[in-house]
Order: structure tokens, then C-alpha cells, then sequence
């Protein structure tokens, strides 16, 4: 059994190179949306934090590449996330498919909006 990732670095490159490219993307995403969003290892999976509070946490499985928790969504962006909801909280992103990055953007936005204000969520 090998040791859990100590940084989302070591855990991008506990992957192949396509799917490190979609975390490094993914990544890159949630520095564009937020520059001072901490990183840490938390559920064994990548997490970005603001002012010490988790927002957003990326994994990738055989299959895909998931982020968590999925925002309160208007109706308009809802619908946007239903082909890619997995559960009331994971969006998954199949790989060899494009990646909706765009869409990852603001919802990983709307999380730091939530988060970060008074009674926003954990």
C-alpha cells in the first residue's frame, strides 16, 4: 500500500499524464477564480480552501474526474449541471470527454461566494 498524497502535486502526479493535464487544468481554474485559495490534501483528495474553510475538493477516479460539493444553483445553472451530477454532491466529468472548464469556473465561484459568506455552508 503506498502513502497518501501530502500535496495536491503529489497527488496530480500519482496519475496518468491526460488526467494530470485535466487536474492541472482544473487547478488552474480555481487559481483564475480565486489567487489566494489555499491547497491542501483533506479526504485523501486535492481541496482548496479560502480563509481556512474548504470550498471546493477534485478527485479523479478510473472513469472521471469529480468535484465537490455542488453549489445551490439557480435554475439556469442547474440545468447546466445535470448531465454532469452524479448525486446531490458530486459533479463528475467523464475523461475522454471535454471538459466543461467554463462551467467548473463558476461553479467553483458560486462555492467561494457561498463558503465564504456568514452561515455559507461547512
Amino acid at each position: 500500500m503506498t502513502d497518501p498524497p501530502r500535496t495536491i502535486e503529489e497527488y496530480i502526479g500519482s496519475f496518468p499524464d491526460d488526467v494530470q493535464l485535466i487536474l492541472r487544468e482544473i487547478r488552474d481554474v480555481v487559481r483564475a477564480v480565486f489567487p489566494d485559495a489555499g491547497e491542501t490534501i483533506s479526504y485523501q483528495i486535492p481541496t482548496f480552501t479560502l480563509a481556512g474553510r474548504n470550498v471546493v475538493h477534485v478527485a479523479a477516479w478510473t472513469h472521471h474526474v469529480a468535484v465537490y460539493p455542488v453549489p445551490d444553483a439557480d435554475e439556469v445553472l442547474a440545468k447546466e449541471l445535470a448531465p454532469y451530477r452524479a448525486s446531490k454532491g458530486t459533479l463528475r466529468f467523464p475523461l475522454g470527454r471535454p471538459v466543461p472548464y467554463p462551467l467548473v469556473g463558476r461553479v467553483v465561484a458560486l462555492l467561494a461566494e457561498q463558503r465564504h459568506t456568514p452561515g455559507g455552508g461547512p
